[in-house]
């Protein structure tokens, strides 16, 4: 009979997807730029919805968005976006979509500023993720200084949906910060993770 595992309680009875999700992503440290892209997409077309709703639509969202290659995304005509908006494999709100294409575009302009997009965000927790020591779900919390301060850069840097509450989901799924509770048997798994750049 095999050992039943600990989970954080916001992954449990949702399904297998989300997992899977908390299971093999979430809290993993992302060093490349495309993977960052990805989740500030998938982040913002949250805001307001269940991260369940996102992750039925992340194939969509694949498929629309160019498998999330940031200089195709960045091209993305005005045409191209109404076509998404027609498609229900994807979130279809006008403003998180054309935030998509704008984000991308300042995406580009940090990537020719600091060489990666990595390197800058990573630059906010000092290229080392914080390992929070959370006992129970509800302890765990909505933003932090960190997540305050990426917000107000990202802003003044032209980033839309990017509020300190959707930073700091986006630090979360990007293992910039550890929010596995400790007795989640992930947790350890990402504190080493962490000691291991990729």
């Amino acid at each position: 009979m095999s050992k039943a595992v600990t989970r954080c309680k916001w992954a449990e009875g949702v399904s297998l997807d989300y997992i899977t999700y908390h299971d093999e992503e979430w809290g993993v440290p992302v060093w490349d730029d495309q993977t960052q892209f990805e989740f500030l997409i998938l982040e913002g077309a949250q805001a307001g919805l269940s991260w369940s709703t996102i992750l039925n639509k992340r194939s969509g969202y694949r498929k629309n968005f160019a498998d999330f290659d940031v200089q195709k995304v960045a091209r993305f005509t005005k045409k191209r976006i109404e076509k998404i908006l027609t498609d229900p494999a994807v979130v279809r709100n006008r403003l998180k979509v054309e935030s998509a294409v704008s984000n991308a575009k300042a995406f580009l302009e940090v990537q020719e500023e600091f060489g990666t997009f990595s390197e800058y965000i990573w630059g906010f927790v000092d290229g080392e993720p914080i390992q929070n020591k959370i006992r129970k779900d509800s302890d765990t919390p909505a933003t932090s200084p960190e997540s305050d301060a990426l917000s107000k850069d990202l802003k003044a840097r032209g980033f839309k949906f990017v509020g300190s509450t959707i930073v700091y989901a986006h630090m979360q799924a990007t293992g910039m910060v550890n929010d596995h509770v400790v007795s989640c048997f992930r947790h350890k798994d990402c504190v080493a993770l962490a000691k291991n750049r990729g």
